[in-house]
Formats: structure tokens, C-alpha cells, sequence
């Protein structure tokens, strides 16, 4: 395993800057996940980081050792693609294989370590067969395999599980956690699957035009978004526009708003909001409930709209005569729908659920 430190890391692609400056350190033997919008500069900081793309300015260490311009195939790392890129004219055992024959490792090594890979995967079984004998989560294992048998310092994961049905994601997502824990591997992970980089990360970092929004472990970058931008990235949320009406000595602010009265705190630690400032609540679907009493804060009036009941969760809109013109809520296991459309209803959350953020 290893740890990587990246400091200033700017890359150009002609008058596109794909990253500006960029900060980041991982920890040996972290998960780590890299999210984003498309063009964020995610899978360009993945591909810095193996050697596939020169920065123009800024500085990658692996350990102690400047990596900046070293070749890919001398940093040690493996690099698994969305698409597999498996050899189809090869088998199983010679798909695995390739990356030792490259590196010309001799025959008894290559045969034990291809074996001790496929056992990783679950696939000790399937030297023998062809690649198009194989399912999608079995192709999928074998790529894994192929870059693990390499034993690499830090494995590299570019959108992985995006080819296979939703089952079968849920199914290898814990399976790749299994295996770098078990194996003390420095992963790094870009995915656009929010859900994959909630259940299995040790911290993630959500990038927005080529810098980083804010890197933190799942839940707190879930609960306590710094930005509008990473509040509606990750998962879904509803803003309420207001202004500070007091401060209390904790930093619990007192909002008004069209809708009335709230209270929460902060997102970003570093984040002072005055008196007066116009800002912008972040408010979960999840962290409403439905009641016909309006209490005294935290609290959006409106007609429901619509009700959605999905088995395990129900999910409300209710329509408002301000903005947000629609306050979405959704109930986790609903003991009963509410269907009486039309009915004027109260939203409340509690105050710790209810996120500050700069109104810019």
C-alpha cells in the first residue's frame, strides 16, 4: 500500500483547464472515491495519478518519491476501466496472466500468483474458460484479477460496476471493499453512482470545475454539505432561500424565510454567516415529517400535490405559495399513505437537520 500527496496540480487540455491547483492527500490503505458532474475533472485526476496525463504544473508523491513524470508502467499501480478491456481471443488464466508475462515474471510465479488472484475473485474455477462464456459480473471479477495479480501500489478504478444491472452493483461493490481491505490495498474509485460511494468509501472528495468542493467521510459530506453544488450532488435535498435573523453563541442561526421561520447551523466549519446575510437551507427529504399542526418553526405549509408509495418509502410533494414552489418528502416505512391531495399539510424537520449554506 501507499500513500499519495498531490499538491497544485493544474492540467490543460488546450483552453480547458481540467484542474486548477489541486490539493489532495489519501492515506495508505484508504477506499477513496472521487465524484462529480461530468467534466468536473474527476477521471483526469485518475489518470494523473497513474501516469496517463502530465500535469503542467504541481507536484504527485507516492510516499516520499515524486512520481510527477515518471512512465504509468513505472508507478506501480493497476488500472481497471469501465469497459473491462479483457483479451477475447484469450482465456481466463492468459487474460489474468498478461500483465506477469509483460513483466516477464517467470512461468511457476505467474501460474501460483494467477491462481492466488482468481481465488481473490471467486473465480478459481474459471481459468479454463473463454472470456464470452462469461457473465457480465464474472467478466467483471476477472478484470479485477487481472489488476490485482500485478500487486500494484494503489489500484485505480474508473467507473468499474457502470456495465452491470443493479444486483449485481450492490453485489461486487462489497466484494471490491472485501478485497482491498483484505488485502490492505490504496484505492482510488471514480464513480457517478452516489449510493456505491456512500455505502463503501472511506472518505470521498466531490470535485466541481476542476477543484475540490469537499472531501470528508460519506456521512458527513452526506449531512453536512459545505456547497449548494455538493448538497444537490449527493442525493437529493430541497433549498429554502432566507436571512439571518440572529446568531446564537453555539452558531445556531435563526432564518426567516417566505415559507417561516427556521433555525439550524452551518455546513462548512470554516464558514461564518453574519447577521442580516441572504442564505440558502439545505433541508433532506428524509429529515421532514408530515403532520396537519403547524409548530412554531421548522415548518413548510402546503397543499399535497402527489404521493408516491414504493414499499418501503412513500414520497410526498407538497406544493407552496412561495419558493420553493415544491417541498419534496420522502417517509421511510410508511405505516400509511397519505393520498388526501389537495389537503393542506405541515413539513417539519428538526433543527439539526437543517443545513446553512452560503447563498452563493
Amino acid at each position: 500500500m501507499v500513500s499519495i500527496r498531490i499538491r497544485g496540480l493544474t492540467k490543460r487540455f488546450g483552453e480547458t483547464v481540467a484542474l486548477q491547483g489541486l490539493d489532495l492527500d489519501i492515506a495508505a490503505g484508504e477506499l477513496f472515491f472521487l465524484l462529480g458532474p461530468s467534466g468536473c475533472g474527476k477521471t483526469t485526476l485518475l489518470r494523473a495519478i497513474a501516469g496517463f496525463h502530465l500535469p503542467e504544473e504541481g507536484a504527485i508523491h507516492f510516499d516520499d518519491d515524486e512520481v510527477t513524470q515518471v512512465p504509468p508502467h513505472k508507478r506501480e499501480t493497476a488500472m481497471m476501466f469501465q469497459s473491462y478491456a479483457l483479451w477475447p481471443h484469450l482465456n481466463v488464466f492468459r487474460n489474468v496472466a498478461f500483465g506477469l508475462e509483460e513483466r516477464k515474471v517467470p512461468r511457476n510465479e505467474i501460474k501460483s500468483r494467477v491462481a492466488e488472484a482468481l481465488e481473490m475473485v471467486k473465480m478459481g474455477d474459471y481459468a479454463q474458460r473463454k472470456i464470452n462464456q462469461l457473465s457480465g459480473g464474472q467478466q467483471q471479477r476477472v478484470a479485477l484479477a487481472r489488476a490485482l495479480v500485478v500487486r500494484p501500489r494503489c489500484l485505480m478504478l474508473d467507473e468499474p460496476l457502470s456495465n452491470l444491472d443493479a444486483k449485481l452493483r450492490i453485489e461486487m461493490r462489497s466484494e471490491i471493499r472485501r478485497i482491498c481491505k483484505e488485502f490492505g490495498l490504496t484505492a482510488i474509485y471514480v464513480t457517478h453512482d452516489q449510493k456505491e460511494a456512500l455505502s463503501i468509501a472511506d472518505r470521498m472528495a466531490i470535485l466541481d470545475g476542476g477543484k475540490i468542493a469537499q472531501i470528508g467521510p460519506p456521512e458527513e459530506v452526506y449531512r453536512l454539505p459545505h456547497t449548494a453544488t455538493v448538497a444537490s450532488f449527493i442525493g437529493e435535498t430541497n433549498f429554502l432561500p432566507g436571512k439571518i435573523t440572529a446568531i446564537s453563541a453555539d452558531g445556531t442561526c435563526s432564518i426567516e424565510s417566505a415559507l417561516g421561520a427556521f433555525s439550524g447551523k452551518p455546513g462548512a466549519p470554516d464558514w461564518k454567516p453574519e447577521n442580516g446575510e441572504k442564505v440558502l437551507l439545505s433541508i433532506r427529504p428524509e429529515c421532514f415529517s408530515l403532520s396537519g399542526e403547524k409548530p412554531a418553526q421548522n415548518a413548510v405549509a402546503g397543499r399535497l400535490a402527489e404521493s408516491v408509495y414504493l414499499g418501503e418509502i412513500a414520497h410526498y410533494a407538497l406544493q407552496t405559495d412561495s419558493e420553493p414552489k415544491t417541498v419534496h418528502i420522502a417517509e421511510l416505512n410508511p405505516r400509511r399513505v397519505v393520498r388526501d391531495e389537495g389537503q393542506t399539510l405541515f413539513a417539519t424537520a428538526d433543527s439539526r437537520d437543517i443545513v446553512v449554506l452560503p447563498a452563493t
